[in-house]
């Protein structure tokens, strides 16, 4: 008991007076006191719910994944079936029904016909099926359905790619710890403390972001154009203004063939060097750039579209090939706007289109109010447990105290560390830890009580107690945290938040309540060697 080495006794000062300094700027920021700057400064960051913030309820378009799924198989049979040995020549095409439908010419093709398109089609998950269904009529005829489950697994891929862009936008708005998750099959929960204002956040995540290059269809009569007839192959698409297409509304563009904004490396606004306007400078990674440049080198003097959800920005002629894999997209921006669009393109297009259903705003007085109440809650069980625990065991009382105040300055130290948000639910897992770790201490000084009413002598009196009680500790501890992992996997929000304090401060309740009141009594006993003990 008594031998307790000094890089021990080092160590165990060192971590608890680390990670009791790292709780210091989240106090001084509670309490309005400024730091200098070049101390570093980790906080906890507060909660909607402590802080105040913005709260969206997004929803995807999921009808729009089954028109993308038939989209991207039309272009892919094409290509198979061009670049078949000996090619595979294909009329009447058809995408109604929510099938894809086209007619073999040769129906003695059709048999290499399925052998080509059989690759395209996968494993629908772990359920058994494929994700399209291949069927044959009238002798050369295919038809292409997606399947339910394919559809399913597209859309929780969808929906996966979508959180990850969202969460890209708004991190890029320079927010801290948005809380963003999924609800249901089509809906994205976003929570974001601290904005007040999500007028600009819900301009960003209304962006799909969908960046298409296709070359314009000159063949098209503008007469047809304005009523919608496209010639076969090409769509209308409409212009954000008459200036974007020379003075046209709308214009028509090849439906396949060109070039998706998914292969940008880099998309920042800038301002180009002629007419000194707003514009956004991309660059494409090497595959996009060689794709780019070929399209631009076949098709020199001729329009092509710069096609941004939906909707044509501009539609200059390709004067040269442009070969350097970057670009300019123009549109009669504001730096705002062109800002806004450069980051929407540096997080990536949205797979789906996601509108707002629902939109609230938290103000900062709920959030006080409530981490007034919290922190009342937390000091009146505090004060109470360290008088009680002081009152009982005496000395010993007093190093648990000591390890409680501890332990409640290396909660938030971790917290702050790990760069975790504290939310209402988390400040009930902090009180409930401070329980724990008075529990335990209760546990050492009454194991102690019984070995000296055994006879021991005070040394071994000690050592037998926490030895025997450290057992107890640990074992309940552990269930603690299984638990907490198991609320932190399956939950979400404020349980998430409830498990992740609850399984900090398990473990800081646990070096505190025992390896540092252990040691403490080890150098009380060795320098003092009483031969009774007031418990």
């Amino acid at each position: 008991m008594l031998d307790f080495p000094r890089w021990k006794r080092v160590t165990y000062w060192l971590v608890a007076l680390l990670f009791a300094l790292a709780a210091v700027p989240s106090l001084t920021s509670i309490a309005g006191i400024s730091l200098p700057s070049v101390i570093p400064q980790p906080k906890v960051n507060l909660g909607l719910d402590l802080a105040g913030g913005s709260r969206l309820l997004l929803e995807a378009d999921a009808s729009q994944v089954r028109r993308q799924r038939i989209e991207s198989m039309e272009e892919s049979v094409r290509q198979r079936l061009r670049g078949a040995e000996p090619r595979i020549r294909i009329g009447d095409i058809s995408s109604r029904d929510g099938n894809l439908s086209f007619v073999v010419e040769n129906p003695a093709q059709v048999d290499a016909t399925r052998e080509q398109i059989l690759p395209l089609t996968t494993g629908a998950g772990l359920t058994g099926q494929r994700d399209w269904d291949i069927k044959v009529e009238d002798g050369n005829r295919f038809i292409l359905t997606p399947t339910e489950a394919g559809i399913n697994q597209a859309i929780d891929h969808a929906m996966e790619t979508a959180i990850e862009v969202v969460r890209k936008r708004i991190d890029a708005l320079g927010t801290r710890e948005p809380d963003i998750r999924r609800l249901g099959s089509s809906r994205i929960d976003v929570q974001v403390p601290g904005l007040k204002d999500p007028t600009q956040l819900i301009e960003l995540l209304g962006k799909t972001a969908k960046l298409e290059f296709k070359l314009v269809d000159e063949t098209a009569a503008p007469s047809d154009v304005v009523q919608g007839i496209a010639p076969p192959g090409s769509e209308i698409v409409a212009c954000v203004d008459a200036g974007a297409c020379r003075g046209q509304p709308a214009i028509a563009v090849k439906r396949l063939g060109g070039i998706k904004g998914d292969q940008l490396t880099n998309a920042v606004q800038s301002n180009d060097q002629r007419t000194n306007e707003a514009v956004v400078s991309i660059t494409f990674d090497q595959q996009g750039g060689a794709k780019f440049a070929k399209l631009t080198t076949e098709n020199v003097n001729k329009p092509f579209a710069i096609i941004l959800d939906g909707k044509v920005l501009s539609a200059p002629n390709i004067n040269e090939p442009i070969l350097g894999g970057s670009a300019q997209i123009s549109g009669s921006f504001t730096i705002e706007s062109a800002n806004q669009l450069a980051i929407a393109l540096r997080s990536g297009a949205l797979p789906v289109d996601l509108k707002v259903v629902e939109q609230r705003t938290v103000g900062p007085d709920l959030g006080a109010d409530s981490i007034k109440k919290g922190a009342i809650a937390m000091l009146v069980g505090t004060v109470a447990l360290m008088a009680f625990i002081l009152i009982t065991y005496g000395r010993f009382g007093v190093y648990a105290n000591l390890a409680l105040i501890l332990n409640v300055l290396m909660i938030l130290g971790v917290m702050a560390l790990a760069n975790t948000t504290l939310t209402l639910p988390g400040i009930a897992g902090f009180v409930l830890t401070i329980g724990a770790a008075v529990d335990a201490n209760v546990l050492i000084n009454e194991r102690i009580r019984e070995e000296r009413a055994r006879g021991r002598r005070v040394v071994q009196a000690v050592e037998m107690g926490y030895k025997e009680a450290s057992r107890a500790i640990f074992d309940a501890n552990i269930t603690n945290v299984i638990a907490a992992v198991l609320m932190f996997v399956f939950g979400s929000g404020p349980i998430r938040g409830f498990a992740v304090v609850l399984m900090i401060g398990i473990v800081t309740s646990v070096f505190t309540a025992v390896n540092l009141t252990r040691m403490w009594v080890a150098m009380w006993l060795r320098k003092a060697r009483p031969t009774e003990l007031v418990l």
